[in-house]
C-alpha cells in the first residue's frame, strides 16, 4: 500500500508545483475569452489532425503543418496564448521528466 501513498503524494506535489499552477491559470485565462478559446480549440484540432496523419503515414502533411504553423503564428502574438504555450511546455517537461524517472526505475523488469 505504501507505493499508492507515494503516488498520491506525488500527485499532490504536482498539483502544488509552479508548473501546474501556471498551466492551470493560463488555461483558465484562455477559457475566459471565448474568441481566443475558439482560436485555441481550432489550433489544437489542427495540431491533433496533423499528428494523426504523421503517425498513420510516417510523414508530415505539408499543407496541414503549414496551417498549424499559421495558427500558431497568429496565436503567439496574443499575450494570453503566449503565456499558455510557455506554461504548457514547462508543465509537459515536468511530467515527461517524472515519467522518465519512473520508467527508468522499472526498465529492467519491463524488458
Amino acid at each position: 500500500m505504501e507505493i499508492y501513498d507515494t503516488a498520491n503524494r506525488l500527485a499532490q506535489e504536482i498539483k502544488q508545483s509552479e508548473e501546474y499552477k501556471a498551466y492551470k491559470t493560463a488555461k483558465e485565462n484562455i477559457k475566459a475569452k471565448p474568441e481566443l478559446k475558439q482560436k485555441m480549440d481550432e489550433f489544437e484540432k489542427a495540431r491533433y489532425e496533423a499528428q494523426v496523419i504523421a503517425l498513420q503515414t510516417g510523414k508530415d502533411d505539408e499543407e496541414k503543418m503549414k496551417h498549424v504553423q499559421q495558427l500558431y503564428g497568429e496565436l503567439i502574438q496574443n499575450e494570453e496564448a503566449s503565456k499558455f504555450f510557455d506554461a504548457e511546455i514547462k508543465f509537459n517537461v515536468m511530467i515527461t521528466d517524472v515519467n522518465r524517472i519512473i520508467g527508468e526505475a522499472v526498465q529492467e523488469v519491463m524488458k
